[in-house]
């Protein structure tokens, strides 16, 4: 349910005197931290002004709190006389579920409030990290943003406050995604396993087998050109898609980025090598073809053409379920359906995500150690995690939910009725393994989509956008503070 950009941002090494030699190479670090913190910080909240993210919805509070308050919450505090922890999000079911908790808690109570929507709320967030105050004791946060988060000293190592005790509530794949060296830095809340939603009714009438591998998805490509002059094209490949091309990567084997939070002057950035020049030449030829679209994603042009029979299918996440009806005609007689994600290898096949959110605990939090603990059993209950499902749409990060038969059988009348959690979505969230994010995502997102951009445009390859990202982004990473390993 959520569409992510992301940031970018440190928190202190502390020194070592034990000899001579560790204290100079403390000053170092102390100096190259101080580097990061203020360059990135200031990267960031330059970075956010104008985004926007997520579907968010629920509420009172509107995006407009200055800082997290525990006497201004959106919600009423159900017990008194107890320890309230401030949380700010924005899911629509965050409402409900946070008044079911407090009606169902009596040692504690969170004071809820919206201070806007992904991009919205992370300049906030930014602003009261940098200031030292008004930052909320947990906040929602996409997986991507986290470790911008993470080196401007922001979040909390929940392993100091019992979060291993819930690992195994939640998949593998998230836990990864929310964890850095040794240290958990979230609590995972949904995620959004990547499949093909498509158009049933053009494949029908065109003869088009559904395609199970990226050869047969340029294949039907071709045909579908071919059978319609060119009228309708397969899908898009949008310039502005940074969290689709990240699940693309990761499918094929890259890793973009490596980064440990206890080495956090260090980084690894591999994005010119032969996985990552697949993925991109593979879809800039579809381009090049004319077989795919090249609209900017999230934007009337994209959805006009998705709605009015343009693309074929739509490589997007489950949550996307949501956003198709909204783009279609009820009397256009589309047929939509999902399908699991082409694979380049159906004998190894690689599930990926897109999108979902976590709960961290920010450095501000009053007692790291409740606010660990809500954050870990807020959505801990049957009923929490049905409204989660049914009011939020989240596609939760909980086994016990989406393998239990309430979760696989859910119908979607859209859709012809079809199961599609059932019948390969949930499969797909239990086999995804999990990814590393860069520390600096928006400069990332932001040169990733300028050197596509050029490649789409035909001014250069994209072997060529490749080497050049691999380039812009040593510079940048150096610029910063960091060590390339």
């Amino acid at each position: 349910m959520q569409f992510s950009l992301a940031a970018t941002v440190a928190s202190p090494v502390p020194p070592t005197t034990v000899s001579l030699h560790r204290e100079r190479t403390s000053i170092h670090m102390i100096k190259k931290k101080a580097l990061l913190a203020a360059g990135v910080t200031t990267a960031l909240a330059v970075a956010l002004v104008g985004c926007s993210a997520g579907n968010g919805g629920g509420g009172g509070g509107g995006g407009n709190n200055a800082g997290a308050s525990k006497t201004n919450c959106a919600n009423d505090i159900k017990v008194k006389d107890v320890p309230v922890v401030t949380y700010w999000g924005w899911l629509p079911d965050t409402a409900m579920t946070v008044d079911n908790f407090n009606e169902t808690n009596d040692d504690v109570q969170i004071c809820w409030s919206n201070a806007g929507q992904g991009g919205d709320q992370y300049t906030k967030l930014s602003t009261s990290l940098q200031s030292k105050s008004g930052a909320p004791d947990i906040v929602q946060i996409e997986y991507d943003w986290l470790n911008s988060f993470l080196i401007q000293g922001g979040l909390v190592d929940m392993t100091e406050h019992g979060i291993e005790d819930y690992k195994d509530n939640f998949t593998e794949g998230a836990w990864r995604d929310v964890s850095s060296g040794d240290g958990v830095y979230a609590v995972p809340v949904d995620l959004g396993p990547v499949g093909m939603w498509y158009r049933a009714d053009i494949f029908e009438e065109n003869g088009i087998a559904i395609p199970t591998t990226w050869d047969e998805y340029a294949a039907a490509a071709e045909q579908l050109d071919a059978a319609t002059g060119g009228a309708v094209k397969i899908g898009n490949f949008a310039p502005n898609g940074q969290g689709q091309h990240y699940a693309f990567l990761d499918q094929a084997g890259a890793v973009p980025f490596e980064f440990d939070n206890g080495k956090q002057t260090e980084i690894t950035i591999n994005h010119n090598d032969d996985a990552s020049k697949q993925v991109f030449e593979y879809w800039i030829d579809l381009v090049e073809r004319g077989l795919v679209g090249t609209d900017q994603a999230w934007t009337p042009e994209f959805s006009t053409g998705l709605g009015g029979g343009k693309y074929a299918t739509a490589i997007y996440p489950v949550w996307y379920n949501a956003h198709i009806p909204d783009f279609e005609d009820p009397e256009a007689g589309a047929v939509w359906r999902a399908a699991p994600i082409p694979q380049w290898d159906t004998a190894n096949p690689v599930q990926v995500n897109w999108g979902g959110s976590t709960l961290a605990v920010t450095t501000q939090a009053s007692d790291a150690a409740l606010a660990t603990k809500v954050a870990a059993e807020l959505y801990n209950t049957e009923e929490r995690q049905k409204l989660g499902v049914e009011e939020g749409g989240l596609f939760l990060a909980m086994p016990e939910m989406i393998e239990s038969d309430y979760f696989k059988d859910l119908e979607y009348e859209f859709f012809g009725n079809q199961k599609f959690n059932g019948e390969f979505f949930v499969q797909a969230a239990l086999d995804y393994e999990g990814v590393q994010f860069s520390p600096f995502t928006q400069y990332y997102y932001d040169e990733m989509q300028r050197l596509l951009s050029e490649s789409i445009e035909g001014n250069s390859t994209a072997s060529e956008a490749m080497d050049a990202l691999q380039k812009s982004l040593e510079t940048y990473a150096t610029e910063q503070g960091f060590t390339l390993n």
